[in-house]
């Protein structure tokens, strides 16, 4: 079902004809139970004690785990569609939750919570009115993504106040139906219902029907807009047996709704964790071609660096012989065009050195310990100084870094590449300043900032690949090589690399790295 798609996600995935066949398939099934189940609704049969809690605690934990998976995917695609969807499961949860709580007979006579006669009932209406309106606003949003900007929030945060906002909510609805019931309509009459209830439940029923049609009216489905569609016809067979064709409580209808609405919960969960398996499988296959083909492309550059040195060096060396045995008897074309000889061959020499140093990345063993930062860096810069030596005045702001556990030799020179960087793209500035710093979030994290030539953001895909070399760079010297060793080395520790800049006002590079 969800094999050979481009996207990683469900709610990013076309849905096929397969997809809709399998849909329609659990679809007319539910619709022939459904129309069995439909004539003998009234049936009254013996009350079960152990039903409630079975169901609603299994259906709980369908709707927590949909819930976590669902967050899972918005704190990666940032999408508000997805943020709203499992927010919907986190109410549904909880309502269930206090719907066992306040059931009469279930833990206490009158149940928990301060529940009245029509608490439980109430609650049932809040439930299964509440989460048509978040799938309602799913398919409204589905449709404007594109144009809203995603949720800048960090994603725990986000999730933090979605769950607080919903048990809020949730907290009110049961507010109203225990310590306010009396100030709603009678629509239970100990197990029966009263004259009240249709006009009630007509109202629950019609939200779910109306969320159906909005996901149905949408042009383009995903795969998880159609198992939605799937969802919400059980939720109207679920509403249907057990609060409108059916004559109350431990009847058929009763139970056999109750087991649609556990069916409704399952769909989701069922195709979310099966994705998620396919996808797993999918990333442990990737990881294994990418060991694979680094370890070759690590073997080729070393092989192919080291092959090209010893022409490169005889180039330059020829170079130096014409430039001291025949320089004096060349005109100036020809000292020109040795001149260019020269600095072609040391160009290459340059970059055959960085792809070496590029490859043994790959092959040379990650050796961790203590390392105190700013005495690293401080090295670093006066090792620059002394081989960039260019009469221009450079400040360097290094600030309380801190410690930090990682390979010295590897973290140097990344460092140098940061700072190297920087100086480069600062030699129109003078003085040129450079910073080096830490903040602290979640984990430290350490920058370096200049006030070069920056770049446009549009560019920064570009940054850390091998060779790629931005726009606005190709009047400097460099091979494309620096950072992509600086995101090779962080990347090692378990940390990241990151950029933001702007055209003209400096450039700033965060990293990542374990605190000590």
């Amino acid at each position: 079902m969800l094999d050979d798609r481009a996207s990683p996600t469900l709610s990013e995935h076309p849905a096929d004809d397969r997809d809709r066949r399998l849909a329609s398939v659990v679809v007319v099934i539910s619709t022939l139970l459904f129309l069995a189940a439909a004539p003998f609704a009234k049936q009254p049969l013996p009350p079960s004690a152990a039903f409630i809690p079975i169901y609603e605690s299994a259906l709980v934990l369908n709707d927590l785990i949909t819930a976590v998976l669902l967050f899972g995917q918005f704190s990666i695609r940032r999408s508000r569609s997805l943020y709203v969807l499992a927010c919907g499961y986190v109410f549904t949860a909880f309502t269930a939750v206090a719907h066992a709580l306040t059931f009469p007979g279930l833990f206490a006579a009158g149940g928990w919570l301060g529940a009245g006669t029509q608490s439980t009932a109430w609650l049932y209406m809040f439930w299964h009115a509440g989460f048509p309106l978040f799938v309602i606003a799913y398919a409204w949003l589905r449709g404007r993504e594109e144009a809203m900007p995603p949720i800048r929030l960090r994603a725990g945060a986000a999730i933090g106040a979605g769950v607080a906002m919903v048990l809020l909510v949730v907290c009110i609805f049961v507010s109203l139906a225990t310590a306010g019931h009396r100030i709603l309509p009678e629509i239970m009459a100990g197990n029966s219902y009263t004259p009240v209830m249709p006009a009630v439940i007509t109202t629950v029923w019609v939200l779910s029907g109306v969320a159906l049609a909005a996901l149905w009216k949408r042009r383009w489905h995903s795969v998880l807009d159609v198992w939605l569609m799937v969802v919400m016809a059980a939720w109207l067979f679920d509403i249907a047996l057990s609060c409108v064709l059916n004559a109350g409580r431990f009847d058929l209808g009763f139970y056999a709704g109750r087991a649609f609405g556990f069916l409704a919960a399952t769909f989701i969960l069922a195709v979310l964790l099966l994705e998620n398996a396919i996808l797993y499988s999918r990333l442990a296959d990737s990881h294994a071609q990418l060991v694979a083909a680094n370890k070759e492309l690590d073997a080729f550059s070393f092989s192919v660096s080291h092959d090209l040195r010893a022409p490169v060096r005889a180039i330059k060396g020829f170079a130096s012989i014409l430039e001291e045995e025949h320089g004096a008897g060349m005109d100036a074309e020809g000292r020109r065009l040795l001149a260019a000889i020269r600095e072609s061959a040391e160009r290459n020499s340059r970059l055959i050195e960085d792809l070496l140093t590029f490859a043994r990345l790959g092959r040379q063993p990650l050796s961790t310990e203590r390392v105190e930062l700013e005495a690293l860096v401080r090295q670093a810069i006066q090792e620059l100084r002394d081989a960039s030596a260019d009469g221009r005045r450079i400040d360097f702001e290094v600030g309380a870094l801190g410690d930090a556990q990682a390979d010295p030799a590897l973290l140097k020179q990344a460092l140098a590449n940061l700072l190297g960087n920087a100086i480069k793209f600062t030699r129109e500035r003078d003085p040129a300043v450079i910073e080096v710093g830490r903040r602290e979030a979640e984990a430290p994290v350490f920058f370096v900032k200049d006030n070069g030539v920056g770049f446009d953001m549009r560019e920064s895909g570009q940054l850390f690949g091998v060779f790629q070399r931005l726009a606005s760079a190709r009047d400097y010297e460099g091979t494309g090589v620096g950072l992509a060793i600086v995101q090779n080395v962080v990347e090692r520790h378990g940390g990241r690399v990151w950029a933001e800049a702007s055209v003209g006002d400096g450039a700033t590079f965060f990293f990542t790295l374990r605190a000590a």
